[in-house]
């Protein structure tokens, strides 16, 4: 009697914390995004949306340079935006007649369909949709990209290659701490469940909060220029946006992309013979030194390298501005 007593007591104590952690799972479920920081509220309202295939894509496009004829597109990194680039914005328009960066399809601004199969081939259409969008299909670009977008602008450069009509034409690509190559690239712990992560994956995504994005994020930049509680607000709010938590899993099926596609997209850059350099930040635990510069050099001898500070790691234009718009400026006067 005692037993079944104790068992139906305990029953009881279950029923209870579920009754009582229902309502609290539907409360954290549904809490709303975070406001926009002043900063990033300017950002937003001083760029642009287009529509490609019935789909909202925001972009910034800034007037620079008078009389000068480059043209700079940024392709930002995975998962935040193309604010990841407003520390160098102001000097790459002292050096460009045109500054233009986007929000990818799921990130940041722009619309974050959901069930999407979410591609870099996809993304690659939309910068080209873009450009034609301003007008600027005929004319001669350069390309500075980032993680995520550093595998945008292989694809590009494939296409480039290829001399499909109406497909882009580029002047110049400079790469940054992405894993373009798949033996060199180390995953993180979230990404890999995420993106390998079957049914548990959707329970992943709505169970992510600010607390969890930001201990995930803040160990791949480096020990002296990590990102301030403010700055990882502002990532996060922009993946929030359009509940773009809900996708990232399906964003990050570029990583088996990237595995499925090597050929095409490493033989792209290695095949091409446009100026391509990289600007590095060294201390990458995504793209580790010395094994991701060692094959980087061995398989594209052509392309020059800068290497930024020791303690710079996997967000250099974030990190280290400066450095990193030097490092970009000296490649873009080179020829």
């Amino acid at each position: 009697m005692v037993r079944r007593e104790r068992l139906r007591r305990m029953r009881e104590w279950w029923v209870q914390v579920g009754l009582l952690a229902v309502p609290l799972l539907a409360a954290y479920l549904h809490i709303p995004p975070p406001q926009l920081s002043p900063a990033l509220h300017s950002w937003k309202t001083s760029g642009k949306f287009f529509t490609y295939k019935g789909l909202r894509i925001f972009y910034q496009d800034s007037a620079g340079v008078v009389g000068s004829p480059e043209i700079v597109v940024l392709l930002h990194g995975f998962p935040t935006s193309s604010y990841d680039w407003y520390k160098i914005w102001e000097g790459l328009t002292l050096r460009f007649h045109r500054v233009i960066a986007l929000d990818f399809l799921g990130f940041g601004f722009s619309d974050k369909p959901r069930p999407h199969q979410y591609s870099i081939f996809e993304q690659a259409s939309i910068v080209e949709s873009l450009l034609r969008h301003l007008g600027l299909q005929n004319r001669r670009i350069n390309l500075l990209s980032h993680d995520y977008g550093d595998i945008v602008a292989q694809e590009l450069l494939y296409r480039y290659k290829q001399n499909r009509s109406g497909r882009l034409t580029i002047k110049s690509l400079c790469l940054s701490n992405g894993g373009i190559f798949p033996e060199t690239h180390r995953p993180l712990l979230l990404q890999k469940l995420l993106k390998d992560g079957g049914v548990l994956s959707p329970i992943l995504t709505r169970l992510m909060n600010f607390f969890v994005f930001s201990r995930g994020l803040t160990p791949v930049f480096g020990p002296y220029t990590r990102p301030s509680e403010s700055e990882l607000w502002d990532m996060w709010a922009g993946i929030r946006n359009n509940d773009g938590n809900l996708v990232i899993d399906s964003l990050l099926q570029y990583i088996n992309q990237r595995k499925k596609f090597r050929r095409r997209w490493v033989g792209a850059l290695a095949s091409v013979t446009i100026p391509i350099h990289f600007i590095y930040g060294p201390l990458d635990p995504i793209n580790p030194y010395p094994e991701f510069l060692e094959l980087y050099r061995k398989t594209l001898p052509r392309s020059t390298v800068s290497i930024l500070d020791d303690h710079i790691s996997h967000y250099p234009q974030l990190e280290d501005p400066m450095g990193f718009l030097n490092a970009y400026m000296g490649f873009i006067n080179s020829f």
